[in-house]
């Protein structure tokens, strides 16, 4: 596992943790997460849970399967970044981009993800686009940060197009320069 990646990932979600205990009092709540079972459910709300990271369980700590399924080779960095550790989905902000960092939440949920990466993968063979592999979801539905399966560069792309836009020359980077979005639950 890459552990600057980990060490990158780690060190936001501690940020983004103690902003949330900072101005509520209370670990990150998701309204989404509600009802989806996931080792990290410290609370439970009126129709949310509270939150907190915890160690990837599985041994296979890689998107190997994906990997396979598409005969390629995968950035070391998108191992680390998906196999760190189980949370939530973050919000936070990279430039003027705000984004919802994508993380598993269980190990079903792994499953779904490597599923969903070799559909994105598979279509974007089909429409014979250089590989990404997505890291973040934006409010747009046909937009998404992805990283450059080929350069490790992080772009913002549009979905079945070619058109991209370099955010960071790799994973590290941009996750070093996210800043978390607080938006407590009411």
């Amino acid at each position: 596992m890459n552990t600057i990646i980990s060490e990158s990932l780690n060190n936001f979600t501690q940020l983004y943790m103690s902003q949330w205990l900072e101005q509520t009092g209370l670990p990150p709540a998701s309204v989404d997460l509600y009802g989806i079972p996931s080792p990290c459910i410290v609370r439970t709300g009126e129709n949310w849970v509270y939150w907190e990271p915890q160690p990837f369980p599985l041994e296979n700590k890689s998107l190997q399967k994906v990997a396979t399924a598409l005969d390629i080779s995968l950035q070391d960095d998108i191992h680390g970044f998906y196999t760190t550790q189980l949370a939530g989905d973050m919000k936070a902000r990279f430039a003027e981009l705000e984004l919802s960092l994508v993380q598993v939440w269980n190990e079903d949920d792994f499953i779904r993800l490597q599923e969903n990466l070799i559909g994105h993968l598979v279509t974007q063979k089909r429409l014979k686009l250089p590989p990404t592999l997505f890291i973040a979801t934006l409010d747009s539905e046909i937009e998404m940060i992805s990283m450059c399966n080929l350069s490790g560069e992080i772009i913002l792309e549009k979905f079945g197009s070619k058109e991209r836009r370099v955010l960071a020359p790799n994973l590290a980077s941009f996750i070093n320069a996210l800043l978390p979005i607080i938006e407590p639950q009411r």
